[in-house]
């Protein structure tokens, strides 16, 4: 006597579950990907951490097998976007491509928090970049030195824009405030994108970012590049000394772009993930655009990009209370 497919399916089932194991969800890990997955970006459109969201979905698309959605959702210092990928069903296809400052200086800002960083699984990181002090081309100064030199001699009177209060952005203004004696205000906006317009609009004199979504403007002479704020020039940037080569070694900040998924996604998926986005990550061509637009492709697994966020995530609690920063 033969039995057809369907009772031995149900046969193993019962088995399964007699026995504690689960059938269902090895079955769909087995044939993740099978629909489009939804990549959430914690900032507007134009900035650094959206064009890391686009670059990584645009590559990791083909790799797949499947669409791959990129989803603004900025505000509130990455905790909408935060709370939208937490709340998420933990099957990998809702994935948050996260900014470090969100991810290491936002939770220091306020005890309420809506987020923590255990609610979210490690999957890679993409990008690592440093920030840049960029002015507009009218402000009269070219060096590092000289701005600072204009600082003290207008106090209170330099604007500087940020991404959010709180954000890396922020942070590196009161760092280079603190190094350098002088104060400036900071002018606080919903991402790189919004911020970059006001600067160019003559709103505000100054900003501090990562340089991607600064360089076409760099290029045609709108914005002035004086300083950069990691270990070494830019390759992009050969001719901009570093913070440290300018006399404040102190002004150091680098940001990362990283992958990270709903606590309890299953281990085979965050597995099938993290090696795909190694394939895209090490991709030379990936690696030659991410170049050209003043960043580094690097990539992490999810044990390297966990020890970095701990490590990272101390670093910075220090750094937000000599500077007193605090949540709006």
């Amino acid at each position: 006597m033969t039995i057809d497919r369907q009772r031995i399916h149900l046969l193993l089932a019962t088995t399964a579950v007699a026995f504690g194991f689960a059938v269902g969800p090895v079955a769909a890990q087995g044939s993740y990907p099978s629909k489009t997955v939804l990549m959430i970006v914690p900032a507007a459109a134009g900035g650094t951490t959206d064009l890391a969201g686009r670059m990584a979905a645009q590559a990791l698309a083909p790799v797949i097998g499947q669409s791959v959605v990129v989803d603004n959702k900025s505000g509130g210092n990455g905790s909408i976007a935060a709370n939208l990928v937490k709340r998420a069903e933990p099957d990998g296809y809702t994935l948050l491509m996260q900014y470090s400052g969100y991810h290491v200086i936002s939770p220091h800002l306020t005890k309420a928090r809506s987020w923590e960083q255990s609610d979210f699984a490690p999957v890679a990181n993409v990008l690592s970049a440093p920030q840049i002090i960029v002015v507009r081309s009218e402000l009269p100064v070219k060096t590092l030195a000289e701005l600072v030199t204009y600082a003290k001699a207008n106090p209170g009177k330099l604007n500087y824009a940020s991404s959010g209060n709180g954000s890396l952005q922020h942070v590196t203004g009161a760092m280079l405030e603190q190094q350098a004696g002088i104060k400036m205000v900071h002018v606080p906006y919903k991402g790189t994108g919004p911020a970059l317009q006001d600067l160019l609009g003559g709103q505000v004199e100054l900003t501090f970012g990562t340089a991607p979504p600064f360089m076409p403007h760099v290029h045609t002479g709108k914005l002035r590049v004086l300083a950069v704020t990691g270990k070494q020039r830019l390759s992009s940037l050969p001719d901009v000394p570093t913070t440290a080569e300018a006399g404040y070694p102190g002004v150091n900040a680098t940001s990362w772009f990283a992958l990270f998924a709903p606590k309890a996604t299953p281990q085979p998926v965050i597995d099938k993930l993290t090696a795909d986005m190694k394939k895209v990550v090490e991709d030379p061509a990936f690696k030659k655009k991410a170049e050209e637009q003043g960043a580094t492709a690097d990539y992490m697994n999810p044990q390297q990009l966990g020890a970095m966020v701990k490590a990272e995530y101390a670093n910075w609690a220090q750094v937000v209370k000599s500077s007193k920063i605090e949540a709006e």
